[in-house]
Parts: structure tokens; sequence; C-alpha cells
């Protein structure tokens, strides 16, 4: 694999660990700054509509623009969006500095994996894109959690100010080994783009993906209060059950897309929404046990990003039936989905933890997963209906 490959993935990485080392750092910038848990909270949900937005909006928009260029000014916008994090004197201009970083997020993964597939002969492309993929993953394994350690133990702007200091180096490595020229498709004009959501069995999936990645943000946002207030961990051990909830992360994404390999993405979704939501519903019970707690988070993470690639997959196919000139803009549009269940699990994480407390965060979570569960449940029944029509009602119904 060419070293421009890696310099994506080192981009992928810088962009992982800022989108979720703030998940570690809830407790310390609320006290810090004087804001309550739920209003720190609303950090993680910014981020996650400023990706919702930037990736369909500002991709169509930069349609035009070189992809070079334009990949070393979102790594730039990136930088300076942590910068301003680093500096940020308070609240609202912490909040700002993440809707910067989310909208360079956003526009980055809509064009990466065209940049990776570019890189490579046609036969591994599918290779490409999961090189660069993998930096999300290991900002999961060791990012997040180092992010987590240096902000308890040197103050969270400093997190900030390491993530902007990857992102410089992401950026000289774009300089130096990506191609002047690289091959490119221009992105489906924006009016394209909305026309996906007219479809009703694509609006299903995103609903499914919005539900069943938010439902895991209602108790995710919201996991280190609940690990200190409750459990009673000190700070120190946060990042280190980061890192454990990481590492069992990066196994379940294999386990996850195994299991739509071998049952089918539909099948694959209720085995995991259903794991999810007994997990979510368990912690409940365990989060009082500093031992039990963390043997919960183990089991969470296996299952809490397992349907990415089921919910992929499903979309995709979705779009071949009923959108095949738009199949890109439907997986896109699927990304901004799952970045809308983030920002509305989180948000509405807050207003459990207001009304309700903390505790009530998983086993609130664990209902909006079932709901998941039931959208999962009723495509695969529409699967079945549409699949015994004859060809003539089977064009008609898409």
């Amino acid at each position: 694999m060419p070293l421009a490959l890696w310099a994506l993935t080192l981009c992928a990485f810088a962009i992982g660990t800022t989108e979720f080392v703030i998940v570690g750092l809830i407790p310390t910038i609320a006290a810090d700054l004087g804001v309550s848990l739920p209003s720190a909270g609303l950090l993680v949900s910014v981020y996650a509509l400023g990706v919702a937005i930037g990736a369909p909006l500002l991709t169509a928009l930069t349609g035009r623009v070189a992809r070079k260029p334009l990949l070393l000014a979102l790594m730039a916008l990136f930088t300076i969006g942590n910068l301003v994090a680093w500096l940020a004197p308070g609240y609202h201009t912490l909040m700002a500095a993440r809707v910067l970083t989310g909208l360079a997020h956003g526009v980055f993964f809509s064009i990466g994996s065209t940049l990776a597939t570019s890189l490579v002969p046609k036969h591994k492309a599918a290779s490409a894109i999961a090189i660069m993929f993998t930096g999300l993953t290991v900002a999961l394994v060791t990012g997040v959690p180092l992010g987590t350690f240096v902000g308890q133990t040197f103050g969270w702007h400093l997190t900030f100010l390491a993530v902007a200091a990857l992102g410089i180096l992401a950026c000289a490595a774009c300089w130096l080994l990506l191609p002047a020229a690289t091959a490119s498709s221009r992105p489906a004009p924006l009016l394209q783009q909305l026309a996906v959501l007219k479809k009703p069995r694509l609006l299903l999936v995103y609903a499914m993906t919005a539900l069943g990645y938010g439902g895991s943000f209602v108790a995710f946002t919201y996991l280190a209060p609940v690990l200190q207030q409750v459990s009673g961990m000190p700070a120190s051990r946060i990042g280190w059950v980061m890192l454990a909830y990481g590492v069992s992360v990066a196994v379940g994404n294999l386990w996850g897309g195994r299991l739509a390999d071998r049952k089918g993405p539909i099948r694959a979704l209720q085995i995991i929404f259903a794991l999810l939501a007994a997990v979510l519903l368990v912690l409940s019970f365990t989060a009082v046990s500093p031992f039990w707690v963390v043997v919960t988070v183990l089991a969470w993470g296996a299952v809490a990003f397992g349907n990415v690639a089921g919910l992929q997959v499903y979309v995709v196919r979705q779009a071949q039936r009923v959108a095949p000139q738009a199949v890109d803009v439907a997986s896109g549009l699927n990304i901004a989905a799952f970045n809308i269940g983030i920002a509305g699990g989180a948000w509405g994480g807050g207003l459990i933890v207001e009304r309700f407390g903390l505790l009530a965060t998983p086993w609130m979570g664990a209902i909006v997963v079932l709901l998941a569960l039931g959208l999962t449940t009723w495509s695969g029944r529409l699967d079945r209906a549409t699949d015994s029509l004859p060809p003539v009602a089977l064009e008609e119904a898409c």
C-alpha cells in the first residue's frame, strides 16, 4: 500500500480522536467551565451535527475543488478548530470549535474513500478503504484513552492542543505524500442528494441507523460521569476503561462484519440490536459495582459499533434497488444518519440526566435501541414482501 494511504489513515486517526475523546472529559470540562453535565454533553451533539451537515452540504459545494488542496484545507480547518478549543476561554467558544472540527470531519470522510481508492489498483480498492478507516478504530483504542489521561492529568485544554499537533502532522503528511493530481468523480449535486430522501425504504434504513446508534450514545455520552459518580471510580481510571472499551470495539467491528456476511444484514442487525439493548439494560444494574461495570462496558463495546457494517451494506443494497443512480449518495447520507443519532442521543441523554439522573441513561438507551430492532424487523418483512412481487409490480413498488 502506498505511503499516501497511510497519510489518510493518520487524518482519520486524528479526526476519530477529537470526535470521541470528549466523552472521557465531560466531567472535567463541566467542572472547569462551571456548566452542568447535560450542557457538557451537548459538545458531543454539536460535533455530530457538524458532521451530519458538512457531509452532504459541503461535499456538494466543493465538488469542483481539486482533491488534494481540498483535503489540505480540511485538515487545516480541523487543526484550527482544535487550536480554538485549546484556547477556549469559555463554554460557547468551545462549542463553536466543536462545530468547526465537525464540518471538517464530514467532508473528509465523504472524499476520503474516493481518494483512497484512487491510490491503488482496482482490485485493492476495498483494502485501501479498510486501511483508512482503521484510523478511527485505532483512535478508539489509543487516542481516546491517551487523550482522556492527558486531559484529566494536565487539563482538558492540553488534550485539544495534542490533537491539533496530530492535525498538523497529518496535514504535512498529506502535503508531502499525496500526488498533486488524484482521480476523482464529482459529488452529486445537493438536489440529487436530497432526492434520495424521497425514497421511503431508504428513510426507513436511516431511521434504523439513527435509533440504533443514538440509543447507545444516550448512555455512552455520560459513561465517564457514571463511572465516577455511580461506580465510585477515581478520574485516573477512566482512561483505562476507555482503553478497554476501544479494544472491545475493534473486536466487535470485525465480528459484526463477519456476522453480516454469514447471516445477511437484517438478521445480523437483529442479533446486534437485541444484544446491545440487553447490555444497556444490564448496565443499569451493574453500574454500582466498579468490577461489574467494567465487565459490562467490555460487552457493550463488542456490540456498540458492530452494527456499522450491516447498516452500510444494507443501505447500499436498498439503494441499488430503489435508487441505483445514487448509491454513493445514499451511502453518504447513512453516515449523516449515524451522526444525527449521536447528536440526538447525546442531547436526549442530557434531558434524561436532568430529569431522572445518570442511572436512567442506560435503560432509556435500551428502549431506543429496541425501537431500531423493531424497524429492522419491519424492514426485513418488507423485503420479503417485495421479493415475492412479480417484475412489473416490483418496478412500480420501487
